[in-house]
């Protein structure tokens, strides 16, 4: 009935554009000078007609045109939008609180147009609009069982406008798929929703609108009792029924999904379903415990592990997060919330709920590695490579670093048919879907994510999903960064690479010769004043305006001059100096304390006279990575460190593919805090620093040892030898 009302007033009055910007009403008795307004409003719509571009981030253009006398937008992820008109160069877009607004230049055509609700980013008219494809998807929704009668909520796109078979293009997630529509996949996904794909998103169990209950990188089950459930039964199940029930399918299936859903395509390659075959596990949460998410070395990430879990677990849906605010009523930064409150244990009980959360109990009570997160770890499950993969990581994601390479690094061994394929590059956290040419204050000068997408991932599905020609990646490409371009390899890290030790010498010097004679580096490293691991103030992780997500790529020189981070540096470089494949740390040290943390970065300074103002002294890390001293002989039994002894950390600070450019310098730090990030160790060992109390942290000098009996050093994989007539 409400329809038939609102066309009957369609019927009987009609739009007409006054010259001052407003609207009025008029009946259809003035249907001759309507027609003449239309024409000139259509006209005034034309000359904002365009492609409009951010000569900053020019692989991202928007553009603009007239259907049926409207103002249409559209963008290569943006599909065709009628805009709402406020005034001749006045738009808004429709669900959204977004104001577009219009210059023109003399002849009165649009110039530029920028958002009102951020005015610096500018995008200038560059030519005529781009019309892109976009496939009619149509959306509905299941409920799928599993072996268990567990039904997981579903939601599906096929293409009416496709008549061929497709193959399902799945992603399983915990974050909600009630938003999945035609536009959230051309938005996330545009060159495989162009491509084509019966495409599926399912909440996993006990996640929003799916039953069962929802366990946090749910533990691997026996596959061989038919009862038993996990996320690799569950997309087993999810396939079958899919393949059996929606019509229109070609018998394939592939999975995708970055960060938590990257470790769900994981799932969907161990003991897979025949129909599955072709998996891209994304910034995959491979093992939470040794290197993703909660803990790196067996240092605790004390603020993301109480937000995140506090997020996720509150309810079924997400939950919001705040460390309060101060007395002037600006939200609390997080170093202070952590500091005042201490130890973990603090934390939940001063969160306000009222029972820990079942992750938040699983750190309280399980702070070592244990079977609680063996039994979570994915890569022991790697044995074989069921199904091809294409695993991709960011050199600078601030999450699951670790997973992408630790997958790759597990499954190649087993790759008999050349199935096992890595994409690395310089990308934060799943920013390979973006296709701006920034991260932060650095600019690679091209749209790698665009070029990522396009020339690999959509060929990988193409390839294996629908036997399309072009997938030509042999094993690794990487996006070298220094140099800025894709690099190909036969294998990560490069046969060329050559393991080189860079000594850390007295005086603060770093060297490619032994140390000649002993030396010694001191610091103190005091728990009340702990080093920030980013500029302050710090943000709720998830929060609008977190710099959560790049502050990998932060300027270091916000912690280089402090007393409890201890500095050695290269001359500056002559040549450039190339670094491909896995870092690694040893380093002799002592502590006046019982524990220890031991945080290592690498970092190439930029001159003081580059080219990019802001890069002017810039110290960037490639590499950094904590390890936590109870853990040196068994991270599953934490013992004390003897005061005064001497003790050896060899650890991974990961992969990397970068170029240490002629003029640059090579640096190397160490320090004990990287706060909130990571707890504070007490430097006085405790049985579990969870419940560590206020007593228990004390200030401790810590040494790093240089010689032939205690060689600290870094291992560099370098491409290029470098000694020092050449580099020097």
């Amino acid at each position: 009935m409400t329809q038939r009302r609102v066309a009957l007033a369609a019927l009987c009055f009609a739009l007409l554009f006054s010259p001052n910007g407003s609207f009025r009403l008029a009946p259809l008795a003035q249907a001759a000078t309507l027609g003449q307004a239309a024409s000139s409003a259509t006209s005034q719509l034309d000359a904002l007609s365009g492609e409009y571009t951010d000569p900053s981030d020019p692989d991202t253009p928007i553009s603009f045109y007239t259907q049926d006398g409207k103002l249409i937008l559209e963008s290569e992820r943006m599909v065709p939008t009628t805009l709402t008109e406020n005034s001749p160069t006045e738009f808004g877009v429709p669900q959204s609180k977004v104001t577009l607004k219009f210059t023109l230049d003399a002849a009165g055509r649009g110039e530029t147009v920028i958002a009102a609700n951020d005015p610096q980013v500018i995008f200038r008219r560059t030519g005529d609009a781009v019309r892109h494809v976009f496939h009619d998807y149509q959306r509905s929704e299941v409920m799928i069982p599993m072996r268990d009668g567990v039904k997981l909520h579903t939601v599906i796109l096929k293409p009416s406008d496709i008549s061929a078979p497709l193959p399902f293009l799945i992603q399983r997630t915990p974050y909600g798929v009630d938003g999945t529509s035609r536009g959230s996949f051309f938005g996330s996904r545009p060159e495989l929703a162009r491509d084509g794909y019966i495409y599926v998103a399912q909440d996993i169990r006990g996640r929003f609108k799916s039953e069962g209950e929802f366990i946090m990188s749910r533990p691997e089950a026996d596959h061989h009792d038919p009862k038993a459930v996990d996320e690799s039964t569950d997309a087993y199940d999810t396939v079958d029924w899919l393949v059996k029930n929606i019509q229109g399918n070609n018998g394939r299936a592939g999975f995708i999904g970055t960060s938590y859903p990257g470790f769900l395509a994981m799932e969907a390659g161990i003991d897979p379903h025949p129909a599955v075959k072709a998996i891209s596990p994304q910034a995959p949460m491979i093992d939470v415990w040794m290197g993703d998410d909660f803990f790196h070395n067996g240092a605790f990430r004390q603020s993301y592990g109480y937000d995140y879990v506090f997020g996720m677990e509150s309810n079924k849906e997400n939950a919001d997060v705040s460390y309060g605010k101060d007395k002037d009523g600006k939200p609390v930064d997080g170093y202070d919330y952590f500091l005042q409150r201490g130890s973990f244990t603090e934390d939940v009980k001063k969160s306000g709920v009222k029972q820990p959360f079942p992750t938040w109990r699983l750190f309280l009570d399980h702070p070592s590695y244990d079977t609680v997160w063996s039994s979570r770890a994915v890569e022991n499950h790697l044995d074989k490579v069921a199904v091809p993969t294409l695993s991709v990581g960011g050199y600078y994601d601030q999450e699951d670093m670790w997973g992408p390479q630790e997958e790759y690094k597990k499954l190649e061994p087993h790759d008999s048919e050349h199935e096992n394929f890595l994409v690395l590059g310089p990308w934060r956290h799943g920013s390979w879907s973006s296709s701006s040419r920034h991260l932060g204050n650095l600019n690679y000068g091209e749209s790698i994510g665009k070029e990522y997408r396009s020339q690999i991932e959509a060929k990988f599905f193409g390839h294996y999903l629908k036997d399309q020609p072009g997938f030509d990646l042999e094993d690794t490409a990487s996006f070298q960064t220094g140099s800025n371009t894709w690099k190909r390899y036969s294998h990560f890290p490069p046969k060329e690479a050559q393991p080189t030790s860079l000594h850390l010498v007295g005086d603060g010097l770093l060297s490619w010769s032994d140390a000649k004679e002993p030396a010694k580096t001191s610091y103190e490293s005091d728990p009340a004043n702990p080093v920030p691991y980013r500029h302050r103030p710090i943000q709720v992780t998830y929060s609008n305006g977190s710099q959560w997500f790049n502050w990998l790529t932060e300027d270091q020189r916000f912690v280089t001059d402090r007393k409890d981070v201890a500095v050695w540096k290269l001359p500056v470089l002559k040549k450039d100096l190339i670094v491909t494949g896995e870092v690694l740390a040893d380093i002799f040290a002592s502590t006046t304390g019982t524990d220890n943390d031991m945080v290592v970065k690498l970092i190439d300074q930029y001159p003081d006279n580059d080219p990019d103002p802001k890069m002017r002294g810039y110290q960037i890390m490639t590499n950094e990575e904590i390890f936590r001293g109870r853990y040196l002989e068994s991270f599953e039994k934490p013992t004390p460190m003897r005061a005064g002894s001497i003790h050896e950390y060899h650890f991974s600070l990961h992969d990397v593919d970068h170029v240490f450019k002629a003029g640059h310098t090579v640096m190397v730090e160490i320090q004990s805090t990287w706060f909130p990030l990571y707890d504070r160790n007490p430097q006085t060992f405790v049985p579990n620093i969870m419940t560590a109390k206020p007593e228990d942290y004390k200030p401790a000098t810590i040494t790093i040892y240089s010689g032939n009996d205690h060689d600290s050093n870094l291992q560099l994989p370098l491409m290029n030898a470098c000694d020092h007539i050449e580099c020097f």
